[in-house]
């Protein structure tokens, strides 16, 4: 894998967990913000080929 799709990866893995942890939080402002942040992310994986579902494979 080389390191542009390692580096996307783990910001996909990132961006779920604060997704996550905003929601646990009920913090609204927080889960918009990570929200964005993981749809930003999706595109661009989507751009370059690389499957989102994947990122969680690669822990």
């Amino acid at each position: 894998m080389d390191e542009f799709t390692a580096e996307l990866r783990a910001r996909l893995t990132e961006a779920r967990e604060e997704l996550r942890r905003a929601r646990e939080n009920g913090d609204e402002h927080g889960v918009q913000i990570a929200s964005g942040r993981l749809d930003n992310l999706n595109r661009l994986a989507a751009d370059h080929g690389i499957s989102p579902d994947a990122a969680d494979e690669a822990r």
